[in-house]
């Protein structure tokens, strides 16, 4: 009926508002606030020397009454709280209660398994899988290879640190694992045992990090990276 298309035009709407305001200072600023990671680099220009996007209403002489910027923060009002929803269900760790029993690992599904011992079985699988899938070959390999051989072994404490590395920016990830950039000092130790120093020294060592053909197609089939 005309109410329920013109409610899911909305909705449409408002995310493509999301989008295209993704780079928005007071999106950014939000979003940047909320976040319990420091930033790595301040700025990334991925669009050559195009810019940051301006909001309409900062270009506008009159944004009171412009009636496009009235409309894109109606929506932007409807659509933000879903958005902090989605990126705080994102970003921690999963409930047991949130998670259908076919999804759990089928040595889980039955048995005597306490809430505790399953939701970090299902935490160590989410942090592999986040891992292998960060839209960047070279990362999924090396990344995800990593966490493959050895997130099921991490200690709690390590399984943070870990997880602060996978919340970063895939492009950091990358700078971090290939030595472009020094492990950021948030996440150093005092005697270079942390996750990431490891990670670093495990890609400078492995034969993945000196790009040998053989070992990196093996590596794909091993960890389903294909």
């Amino acid at each position: 009926n005309e109410e329920s298309t013109m409610a899911l035009r909305q909705s449409l709407t408002a995310a493509a508002t999301i989008a295209k305001r993704s780079f928005a200072p007071s999106v950014t600023t939000r979003i940047i606030a909320n976040s319990s990671i420091p930033n790595i680099q301040s700025k990334r220009w991925y669009r050559g020397d195009s810019g940051d996007m301006k909001h309409r209403g900062e270009v506008t002489a009159n944004p009171e009454q412009d009636e496009i910027v009235k409309r894109e923060e109606a929506l932007l009002a409807i659509a933000a709280p879903k958005f902090d929803m989605i990126q705080e269900r994102h970003v921690r760790m999963p409930r047991l209660d949130e998670i259908p029993k076919a999804s759990l690992p089928f040595d889980m599904q039955d048995g005597d398994f306490s809430t505790d011992e399953l939701e970090l079985e299902v935490r160590k699988k989410r942090l592999v899988y986040r891992a292998k899938q960060r839209g960047w070959l070279e990362v999924d390999v090396l990344l995800g290879t990593w966490a493959s051989l050895n997130v099921h072994s991490l200690s709690m404490d390590e399984l943070d640190q870990f997880e602060n590395f996978v919340n970063l920016e895939t492009i950091d990830i990358y700078n971090i694992i290939t030595l472009r950039t020094d492990v950021p000092d948030f996440m150093k130790t005092e005697d270079g045992s942390g996750v990431v120093e490891c990670i670093q020294e495990w890609a400078r060592s492995s034969p993945l990090g000196k790009g040998e053909p053989e070992k990196y197609s093996a590596v794909k089939k091993e960890h389903n990276l294909i």
